[in-house]
């Protein structure tokens, strides 16, 4: 067949693919990307590990419902027809919404399946359990669900609203700002990838800008890697989880020197007199000085004084990753980066106060303001019952049982089905031996997917989902500049659907087909979505120009960045007034003080994690489990530049010689790495840009245990993350953790992660 080349958006950047029409044989930068991902050329491996028929657990297929749940995961799976699959699933479906109501329905997803508007997961799986009667869904994200509570309780806004209404841009910082304070870095490999892609990849070019202008940064992390070498940052190691002691040691140096900024404190800020009392030791006998967050943090503390000192005297910036404050109290880092700058007085100038994520994903500080594209409603979901994002395992081991979460206490609802299309909560969530424990209590677990990663692995029911490139679509952020035409560019591989033709199927037979598809097919949808988008856009170009050119490059005046509300603020603190309930910058706040948790108090506050170093574990060693370079979480980990980076299918662990050497570990060895809640095998890669003490391997890989409960074979570190949430405040995902490391002794076993299930016909 004749070869044809396609160009097509990815969540981590546009390519050009060139197929012969069953495969991908070639994958091309987008012309107009400076600094395009490697994760693309990963697409080449669309046919494998591939769900290639509907395939029930053969339990579930011949006992029912609930049969030897136990042996999700492990037991050989029946592949079916699709009307047998369909009209099974429809039985089941309206068997539980008639024995125990929509709210024992579970919509599980999560928004990176595609960069596709139209055929995007989570869309399309809320939109169809809206139209048969509702499902429990859930809040926040597994990034940053910390920094989404607390945020509004600091400055009266979203979380959302912070990074693209008040914090300053790249553009901004590069005119403006001295002195670049990080906490967690501004990593180069998260920034390349974007909810509904990108065009252009610039962080790498902006923050050299930064550096030719003579901006200096600063970067505390356990991670040298956490900068671009170009950037030259002046890397501080420190221990995970202890930025909030270190951003009280910096505060407290500023308030002893006097070059806190008391006017701005006073008019702009509610709570300083009791910031200021903790700070000095008045309640608790403990001054915070750069001493006492030394020892915590191992920073030395002439390096916090001196530091400070420059913060004072310099217009600057304080920047907090996404991953600081997925910890234990993960809360306390974002409101305290918050309160030193609120202290340096520059919140609202240009260039200068707070900002989060820099680095985090692809549209921060890029300085285009949100706009809205094409995208498929998800209707009206009449269960008004939720959980906090990373507390499925608790719900589903607890269901009927009570917890605080933003000073409310809310029930976990009785699940006796999970829906999950797009997103693989056996990547992200923590502690997956007790997730696995808990994904047995469901009756029926429902996923749809193209490949058989481990969440297919644990399903009762899978149904062979199309990737992107087997459809059309439209693609494009709404914090980006360009739109993509997505063209089909193979066939769907084997008996393979879209998530859309599924659920039309679906909602026929459970009498919401017209309610679902409102008569229309896949493709007039999107036909229907563009045209009312082109009719209030007339500027942009109709579909069929959009299909001709392949993508639109919106012009940069049409979405100007918004002017900053923190500035607004600055100029004018009565007439735009936050919406805090003091109408200013809350140091102190009363409502988070009313909830009563004794794990988030009423100002920001430095507690100790359950595990890390400082405290009295077996396990010695503070494990980092970070976004990979190669992939985006877990998708494509069987493609060739997610295996280009592991070493015999096995992720490569960080640690240090000194850590190494002490262990009789030699660099490319293989380790098991473990503590009490489970062990996985990894590759070792010494380096010297990790602080010492700390071990460093990335997420994603396919879970890969070689039995229940036992060592998984490819290296996924959240076999050993334990499972609590930051706080009764936010109940948000920590990763927070200690283990130990040792040299794997006896034959290796062999890794199966993208290898199939058993499959049998159905007979």
């Amino acid at each position: 067949m004749k070869s044809s080349r396609h160009l097509t958006l990815t969540n981590w950047g546009a390519y050009e693919v060139e197929s012969d029409g069953t495969d991908i044989t070639a994958v091309h930068p987008f012309a107009k990307d400076p600094d395009p991902s490697a994760i693309g050329q990963s697409m080449k491996a669309v046919r494998r590990s591939r769900v290639d028929k509907p395939s029930i657990r053969e339990s579930w297929l011949k006992q029912g419902p609930g049969a030897r749940s136990d042996q999700r995961g492990y037991e050989r799976f029946v592949e079916v027809e699709w009307d047998v699959a369909i009209e099974l699933l429809a039985a089941e479906i309206d068997r539980v919404r008639t024995d125990f109501g929509n709210e024992a329905i579970f919509g599980g997803s999560y928004g990176w399946a595609s960069a596709g508007r139209f055929h995007h997961a989570l869309s399309q799986v809320h939109r169809f359990l809206a139209s048969i009667g509702g499902y429990v869904s859930q809040v926040d994200d597994y990034s940053i669900a910390s920094g989404h509570v607390i945020t509004p309780h600091i400055f009266g806004f979203s979380f959302d609203e912070m990074m693209d209404e008040a914090q300053p841009h790249l553009e901004e910082i590069a005119e403006n700002t001295e002195l670049v304070v990080s906490f967690g870095g501004m990593p180069l490999k998260n920034s390349q990838v974007m909810y509904g892609g990108q065009g252009q990849h610039l962080l790498a070019s902006r923050l050299e800008t930064c550096r030719d202008r003579g901006v200096r940064f600063v970067n505390f992390s356990p991670l040298g890697e956490d900068f671009i070498d170009a950037v030259e940052a002046e890397w501080i190691p420190m221990f995970p989880s202890t930025d909030t002691a270190v951003m009280l040691g910096l505060a407290h140096s500023i308030l002893v020197a006097g070059d806190h900024d008391e006017d701005f404190l006073t008019t702009y800020c509610t709570g300083w007199d009791q910031l200021r009392a903790y700070l000095l030791g008045e309640p608790d006998g403990v001054p915070k000085t750069a001493e006492w967050a030394g020892a915590i943090s191992s920073v030395d503390p002439q390096r916090i004084r001196s530091l400070a000192a420059d913060m004072a005297h310099h217009r600057t910036l304080v920047t907090a990753s996404w991953s600081i404050q997925r910890t234990d109290h993960g809360e306390q880092t974002y409101w305290m980066a918050s309160a030193l700058a609120a202290m340096l007085g520059q919140v609202g100038l240009p260039g200068g106060g707070v900002g989060f994520g820099y680095g985090a994903v692809g549209y921060t500080g890029n300085g285009i303001g949100y706009h809205v594209i094409p995208r498929l409603g998800q209707g009206r979901n009449n269960v008004s019952t939720y959980i906090p994002v990373a507390r499925i395992a608790d719900m589903l081991l607890h269901g009927g049982k009570e917890y605080d979460y933003n000073g409310k206490r809310l029930t976990y609802p009785d699940i006796k089905m999970v829906y999950w299309a797009g997103g693989n909560p056996f990547h992200h969530h923590q502690d997956l031996n007790r997730l696995e424990q808990a994904w047995q209590r469901p009756d029926t677990i429902v996923v749809h997917e193209p490949f058989w990663n481990s969440l297919a692995r644990h399903a009762d029911i899978v149904l062979p989902a199309t990737t992107p490139l087997e459809r059309n679509d439209i693609g494009g952020s709404s914090m980006d500049n360009f739109i993509f035409w997505m063209p089909k560019v193979i066939d769907p591989v084997g008996d393979a659907r879209n998530d859309y033709d599924i659920f039309s199927d679906l909602a026929r037979l459970l009498g919401a087909g017209e309610r679902f598809t409102e008569g229309r097919t896949s493709d007039e949808w999107i036909e229907h979505l563009y045209s009312e988008f082109h009719t209030r856009h007339p500027e942009y170009p109709s579909l069929d120009e959009l299909r001709d050119a392949g993508y639109f490059e919106i012009p940069r005046e049409w979405i100007p960045a918004p002017p900053s509300r923190l500035a607004a603020y600055r100029d004018d603190p009565t007439g735009a007034a936050l919406d805090t309930p003091s109408g200013r910058i809350e140091l102190f706040s009363e409502t988070v003080a009313s909830f009563g948790y004794d794990d988030c108090p009423g100002h920001p506050t430095w507690m100790e994690p359950r595990e890390w170093p400082g405290g009295a574990s077996a396990y010695s060693l503070s494990l980092v489990s970070n976004q990979p370079k190669t992939r985006l979480h877990s998708q494509w980990d069987h493609g060739e530049t997610s295996i280009g980076g592991k070493k015999d299918g096995r992720e490569r662990l960080g640690m240090t010689p000194v850590d190494a050497a002490a262990r009789g570990i030699d660099d490319g060895d293989l380790v098991r790495v473990f503590n009490d809640r489970g062990a996985c095998m990894a590759s070792v890669s010494i380096r010297d840009d990790i602080a010492h003490g700390v071990v460093q391997l990335p997420t994603g890989a396919w879970w890969d245990p070689i039995e229940p409960g036992g060592m998984c074979r490819s290296g996924n570190p959240n076999v050993l993350t334990h499972d609590f949430g930051t706080s009764s405040m936010a109940q948000g995902p920590s990763t927070t953790c200690l283990v130990e490391v040792e040299k794997f002794v006896g034959e290796a076993p062999a890794v199966r992660a993208h290898e199939l299930p058993e499959l049998v016909p159905n007979t």
